[in-house]
């Protein structure tokens, strides 16, 4: 008999234990999601990312783009955003009797003002160039980074004032780098007006839990235990905080619903947005395609490093959807 009492007290003891060790792991988990919570989805300054305005100098890569963007005379335009009613900014400079359009979309944590030498490729091209700031960066008001997710539906809005604008003749392109890949991404599967003819992302991901989980890796060494739990509690937080699941700002997923013409570039380089991301974006979208890998371009860095090759890939696609 005290055998077996003693038995049954140690296997209670043995159960508080493990159910004090789980609570204790769990609270770990959850103050961990928390913290990543601040780090990835709350905007403001950070230490993996360098997409702060960079003073411009004559050894500034793209330096003439860039200077032209500084120099030119622009409009200031505002909206609503789709939901939450943010004021959302966005600089635009009309090119000489034109209708054709392109929406040009910056990066995580960066600004229109970054995306100047973008704005100058396609204002040579006889474009009208719309450089928003993604909702909770530049000037715009937010309170979250959306991933591709929340700002697809801006995205839309800003084609529509691009239409009220310019008229039911537009032509429209949607551009975007990294996180504004993405976003082109996953604006692409959404029902847009007619008049959106194409689209070029460059180096955007497959799902913003998919980069995630990435840098988890990358930044932290972070084995597949506590990682995987962990982006799935800050999944949850996401969630609660800001609407979404990591796991819906997928660009593969939206890319499956878009039967519109799709430029993708991606550097061979590339280790922050695996350059092996693009193909699986690439092999999902259901309309023509075309696919440039800039041979030793790192993220976000294709243009800069091979300017001549990327602006003829360019034109020449937008050659066969813009007319």
């Amino acid at each position: 008999m005290n055998d077996l009492r003693k038995k049954k007290i140690n296997s209670r003891r043995l159960v508080k234990v493990l159910v004090s060790l789980f609570v204790l792991l769990s609270l770990g988990l959850i103050g961990a999601g928390c913290y990543f919570f601040n780090m990835a989805v709350v905007p403001g300054k950070k230490s993996f990312v360098s997409n702060g305005t960079i003073k411009l100098t004559k050894s500034t890569p793209l330096y003439k783009q860039k200077l032209w963007y500084q120099q030119v005379k622009k409009q200031h335009w505002q909206m609503q955003s789709a939901k939450n009613n943010y004021r959302l900014k966005a600089n635009y400079i009309p090119a000489k009797n034109s209708r054709k359009t392109v929406i040009i979309l910056h990066g995580y944590m960066s600004n229109k003002e970054n995306m100047g030498a973008y704005a100058q490729l396609f204002h040579s091209l006889g474009y009208n160039t719309l450089l928003p700031d993604a909702e909770a960066h530049g000037q715009s008001q937010g309170k979250y980074v959306g991933y591709g997710w929340l700002e697809k539906n801006d995205v839309k809005k800003w084609a529509e004032k691009v239409i009220k604008k310019n008229g039911q003749k537009s032509q429209i392109v949607i551009f975007g780098v990294s996180m504004g890949g993405a976003t082109t991404m996953m604006t692409a599967g959404l029902k847009l007006p007619k008049q959106v003819k194409c689209f070029i992302e460059d180096c955007g991901y497959t799902s913003a839990k998919n980069e995630i989980e990435h840098e988890a890796k990358a930044l932290y060494n972070m084995p597949a235990f506590p990682r995987f739990p962990l982006v799935e509690i800050l999944s949850g937080i996401t969630r609660l905080k800001a609407g979404y699941f990591l796991g819906q700002a997928s660009s593969v997923a939206q890319l499956k619903k878009n039967h519109r013409p799709m430029l993708f570039i991606h550097g061979s380089k590339d280790s922050f947005v695996p350059t092996e991301m693009v193909y699986k974006n690439y092999r999902a979208t259901k309309g023509p395609k075309q696919l440039l890998i800039v041979k030793g371009a790192q993220h976000a860095k294709s243009y800069e490093h091979s300017p001549a090759l990327y602006a003829r890939t360019v034109a020449k696609f937008l050659a066969k959807y813009v007319k």
